[in-house]
C-alpha cells in the first residue's frame, strides 16, 4: 500500500477559515501560562512492508486544574496537532481530552486507560458522577476521554462550522482528515504528551471506537498494553465493506422490527396510520419544527435508536403513543402533534452532530467508494422497506437500522447545506487504509472483545470473521445485551473484559 495521500486546500480564504480552530485552541494555550511542546515520530508498518513516518510537533496544556465531580477529579487538556500528518507544517486542529481518576487519586502513579467513543462523529461522555464503566475503571487506571477530532471540544465540525468553506469540494478535502487512522495519530500524540516513559496505555474502544482500537493495533500497536472491544469488531477486508455490511444488518433489522411489534402490537396500526397521513400530505410529508420535513421514509428512522439500544422498544412506543393532536372540535383535521414532531427530532441526533452522516459509509472504505451503499442495498431488497406499499398491502412498516440514505440531506434541515459534499465523499474512492491484516495476524498485545449476539450495528458474524483476523484475541459472546452492554452494566462488562485480559478466564 502506498503512503497516506491527502488533498490540499488551494483558496487563501477558506486556509483564513481552517485556521480559526487553530488560533482558539493556541488562545487557550497561552491563556493557561502552560505549554508543553513534545516532539514526535509516528511510524507504522503497512501491509506491504514499507514505513510511513509522520514528524510533527504537538502543543499541550492543561486548562484550569483538577475539579470535582461526586467522587471523581478531573482536568481538561488541548492540544494543537496537523490536520494532515503528512504535512506537519500545515493547518492544525484542536483536540480535548478530559482526565479522570476516583477523589484523592489525583497524585498517585495509576496506568492509563484510554476510552474511544462510538460514532463516528460522537464526543465522549461528561461525567457527573462516579458510576458505570467510569467508576470501574477508576479503581485502577487514570481514565482519558477523548473527544476525537471534530466532535465535542476537538475543533467540532457543525454544519455552520463547514459552511466557512467556499465550496463542497474544499468541504471534502478537510473532511477526509476525520476517519480512524487521523483519531489513532491524535490519540499517540495524547499518549506521548500524558504518559510518562512513553508506556503503553489500555484502550477501551465502544461500537465505533472500538474500530477506531482496531486501526490502533493495525498502525502503532507499540503504544497499546491492553484492547478491550464493546461491540466494534470492524470489517477488515480491503475495498469497502459497506455493502456486505448493510446486507447482513438488514436482516438483523427485520427481526428487530418484529420483536418491537411483538411487543407493542397495537404500534401497527398507529404506524399505519402516521405514514398514511403523511403520504397524502400535500408536500408528501409534514414540516418540522427545525425546518424539515418528516416524510414515510424519515419516520422509518426511528429504528436507528428504537431497535438497537436498551429501553429503545419502550422509547418508541412512547414516542408513537402521543403521534396524535386530539379532537377538540368534532371534525376538525387530524394533525400530528408538535409534541411528536418534536420527539421525532430529538431522537436523531444529524442537526448536532452531522459527521455521523457525513463519514458513516467512509468508516468501512479502504481504497474504494461507498456510492451509497446501504441505499443501493435497500433497493436489493424491493419493497420490503417501501413505507406506502406496506401500509397498501397491510403489511407492518418496518423500521430502518444504522443506515444513511441520501434523501436525508433533502430532508433534514441541519444536513441540506452539506448534499454536495456527502455525494463527494460517497463516490471518494482513493480512501487510505485503515486496518493492516498482516499485523493483526501477528498480534501480540491481549486483546478481548465483547461481541454481541443480536447486535443491531456490528454484525455477529463479521465480527466472527475479523476476530478470527486479530491473533490472540479473547471473546465473550453473549446476548444478555445488545449493543450498549458498556452504558447498560458497565462495571460487570469491564469485569469481564479485564479478567480475560489478566488470566481470571483461562482458556477452556
Amino acid at each position: 500500500m502506498a503512503a497516506f495521500g491527502f488533498l490540499r486546500l488551494s483558496s487563501a480564504a477558506a486556509s483564513t477559515a481552517l485556521q480559526q480552530s487553530s488560533r482558539y485552541a493556541s488562545a487557550l494555550l497561552r491563556s493557561s501560562g502552560k505549554r508543553a511542546v513534545v516532539q514526535n515520530t509516528w511510524t507504522t508498518t503497512t501491509g506491504g512492508g514499507s514505513l510511513i513516518t509522520a514528524a510533527a510537533v504537538a502543543t499541550h496544556s492543561s486548562l484550569g486544574g483538577w475539579f470535582q465531580v461526586p467522587d471523581l477529579a478531573l482536568r481538561n487538556h488541548y492540544f494543537v496537532v496537523p490536520l494532515d500528518y503528512d504535512s506537519p507544517d500545515g493547518m492544525s486542529i484542536s483536540i480535548f481530552a478530559r482526565e479522570v481518576v476516583g477523589t484523592g487519586k489525583e497524585e498517585k502513579q495509576l496506568p492509563y486507560l484510554l476510552y474511544l467513543q462510538g460514532g463516528p462523529g460522537f464526543e465522549c461522555g461528561r461525567p457527573t458522577e462516579a458510576g458505570g464503566w467510569v467508576k470501574k475503571a477508576c479503581e485502577e487506571y487514570r481514565v482519558i476521554l477523548l473527544d476525537q477530532r471534530g466532535t465535542g471540544l476537538s475543533t467540532p465540525l457543525t454544519t455552520s462550522a463547514l459552511s466557512q468553506f467556499s465550496s463542497p469540494k474544499q468541504q471534502a478535502s478537510y473532511l477526509q482528515h476525520f476517519r480512524a487512522d487521523n483519531i489513532v495519530r491524535d490519540a499517540e500524540y495524547v499518549r506521548n504528551c500524558l504518559v510518562q516513559d512513553d508506556e503503553a496505555w489500555t484502550v477501551l474502544g465502544q461500537s465505533f471506537g472500538g474500530f477506531c482500537a482496531v486501526t490502533y493495533l493495525s498502525m502503532a500497536p507499540g503504544g497499546l498494553r491492553h484492547v478491550l472491544l464493546t461491540g466494534g469488531l470492524p470489517p477488515v477486508d480491503d475495498g469497502c465493506m459497506a455493502e456486505t455490511v448493510y446486507r447482513a444488518l438488514y436482516k438483523r433489522v427485520v427481526l428487530q422490527n418484529a420483536k418491537f411489534y411483538e411487543r407493542f402490537p397495537e404500534d401497527e396500526n398507529i404506524v399505519r396510520s402516521i405514514v398514511l397521513h403523511l403520504a397524502e400530505a400535500e408536500a408528501g410529508g409534514v414540516p418540522l419544527p427545525s425546518g424539515g420535513i418528516l416524510t414515510p421514509h424519515g419516520l422509518q428512522l426511528l429504528g436507528l435508536t428504537g431497535l438497537g439500544s436498551a429501553g429503545g422498544f419502550e422509547r418508541l412506543h412512547y414516542i408513537l403513543e402521543r403521534a396524535w393532536d386530539p379532537e377538540l372540535v368534532p371534525g376538525s383535521k387530524k394533525t400530528l402533534s408538535f409534541t411528536f414532531l418534536r420527539m421525532v427530532e430529538n431522537w436523531i441526533d444529524f442537526d448536532t452532530n452531522p459527521l455521523y452522516a457525513i463519514m458513516h459509509e467512509a468508516i468501512y472504505c479502504q481504497g474504494a467508494a461507498s456510492k451509497w451503499a446501504a441505499h443501493r442495498v435497500r433497493q436489493e431488497l424491493g419493497d420490503q422497506f417501501d413505507a406506502v406499499k406496506s401500509v397498501s398491502n397491510g403489511s407492518r412498516v418496518l423500521f430502518t437500522g444504522e443506515m444513511i440514505f441520501p434523501w436525508m440531506f433533502d430532508e433534514i434541515a441541519a444536513l441540506r447545506p452539506l448534499k454536495e459534499v456527502a455525494n463527494i465523499l460517497a463516490e471518494k474512492a482513493d480512501w487510505p487504509p485503515l486496518y493492516n491484516k498482516q499485523l493483526l495476524n501477528a498480534n501480540k498485545v491481549p486483546v478481548a472483545a465483547a461481541v454481541y449476539y443480536e447486535d443491531l450495528y456490528v454484525d455477529f458474524s463479521l465480527s466472527q470473521a475479523t476476530a478470527a483476523q486479530i491473533s490472540g484475541i479473547r471473546l465473550w459472546v453473549t446476548n444478555e445485551y445488545m449493543h450498549s452492554g458498556i452504558r447498560e452494566d458497565g462495571s460487570r462488562v469491564l469485569d469481564q473484559l479485564f479478567g480475560m485480559i489478566k488470566g481470571k478466564f483461562p482458556l477452556r
